[in-house]
């Protein structure tokens, strides 16, 4: 065989894969340094409505039926984040109206049978805690956008039974499910209660929020200094510490209920949590630093400790704690590792195999900064600089050998030969 026919279609092949992997490193690298998240509080984020369109499409063919089979509020997640991304564009400026609409639609499908089915209406506030909390929730956040006054009196009913509860309960974390209480889910409600003071113009629930507030920090895991994560439902007392799928979740409401008692809590979450596997991209652990344990249905698998779903949540959280350079961190570490795919009208990231997934972080990108000070921040833009090194081994690595023979060849054609400098002289 022609030793010329076999080379040619190999260094043709070569230099299309070249070709294609120096694409994929300045794709990386442009998703890795692009503005990622909102800048300021009346902008839009990038992305997110075309993320939203994705949902729609998705919850329209059952994703939401599908997520309940991979974990228990599947469901109902899916839809009440749906409804509260809406609710925090509609927030920013980004068509109000169809905000409203959306939310509403979200809302529905909540208060469905369907969306029903795996709370016990016979808890204390009906449902459970979980239910009754991210419920009202949605429904306060559906106000703030369009004054409906058969959800303005179901707000207020709602309100009512939740602050009812909480005065009632023996510890300041309510139940979720009969006999389990996360401290998380009772952040949220109480959350719903000092949004629901401000869409109604009054202070109706505001001594429920202090007295909340106050008993909480009464029982703060000893080790870490935050909420805990499981707690027992008769006394409050702790049975697993702080972790992370739970205090990504505590750290975006904190804010709203007690902007100080926030503060302290979101640093020491920071401190404690926030981590840089192989000194790449910023991630967020599972466990504190120091601590391992198993992952479960709600942090995913673990990652030398990391978990992705918790590393979404905190991006949330970063950014209504007004921690922009972290927010911004995770959300271009999101851009270059989440494999986000990008149509004509949608946005879906690991090519949209866990609609769930990009729920969590299409709310996580719309989180509007609660207004606070701004804490110093725990990373510098010089956290790139590894990856985009990664980026320029492999973009410009494959073309190497053919620099190097180019070079070799233009050395050779430069030399004068020994002859004609000696006919020369």
């Amino acid at each position: 065989m022609d030793r010329a026919a076999y080379v040619g279609p190999v260094l043709v092949l070569r230099r299309v894969l070249s070709s294609i992997l120096t694409v994929i490193a300045c794709v990386g690298a442009f998703r890795l340094v692009a503005p990622a998240t909102a800048t300021d509080q009346d902008q839009e984020p990038p992305g997110v409505r075309r993320q939203l369109a994705f949902l729609k499409q998705e919850l329209d063919s059952g994703a939401d039926v599908d997520a309940q089979s991979l974990f228990p509020e599947g469901y109902f997640f899916l839809n009440v984040l749906y409804g509260l991304t809406w609710v925090d564009l509609g927030n920013r400026g980004v068509e109000p109206e169809r905000a409203a609409d959306e939310a509403a639609w979200a809302l529905s499908r909540m208060e469905s049978p369907q969306g029903r089915a795996p709370f016990d209406p016979s808890a204390v506030p009906p449902y459970g805690v979980f239910y009754a909390g991210w419920t009202n929730r949605l429904r306060a956040g559906l106000l703030t956008l369009r004054d409906v006054p058969e959800q303005r009196t179901k707000l207020l009913a709602g309100s009512k039974a939740l602050a009812a509860a909480f005065d009632a309960s023996p510890t300041p974390f309510l139940t979720a499910y009969p006999g389990q209480a996360w401290p998380c889910d009772s952040t949220v409600a109480i959350a719903s209660l000092r949004l629901a003071d401000t869409v109604t113009g009054g202070s109706t629930f505001a001594p429920a929020v202090t007295r909340w507030v106050q008993r909480s920090q009464n029982l703060l895991d000893p080790a870490t200094g935050l909420l805990p994560h499981y707690v027992d439902p008769a006394t409050g007392a702790q049975v697993d510490g702080a972790r992370g799928t739970s205090q990504a979740i505590i750290q975006r409401f904190l804010p709203e209920i007690d902007p100080a008692f926030a503060r302290g809590q979101y640093l020491t979450f920071r401190d404690k949590f926030l981590d840089r596997p192989f000194f790449l991209g910023p991630a967020v652990r599972e466990y504190p630093h120091g601590v391992d344990g198993p992952g479960d249905v709600d942090s995913g698998p673990l990652i030398h400790g990391i978990s992705l779903s918790t590393t979404v949540v905190a991006l949330g959280a970063a950014q209504t704690h007004g921690d922009a350079s972290l927010a911004g961190a995770l959300a271009n570490f999101g851009e270059l590792a989440g494999l986000p795919v990008t149509g004509p009208d949608t946005k879906r990231y690991a090519f949209g195999l866990l609609p769930i997934g990009d729920a969590f972080l299409a709310w996580s990108k719309s989180a509007v900064p609660a207004g606070t000070e701004s804490p110093e921040p725990a990373l510098t833009g010089w956290w790139r600089t590894p990856l985009l090194l990664l980026l320029l081994l492999l973009g410009l690595g494959p073309w190497l050998p053919a620099i190097r023979r180019s070079a070799r060849t233009r050395r050779r054609a430069t030399r004068v030969p020994d002859d004609k400098v000696r006919a020369g002289s």
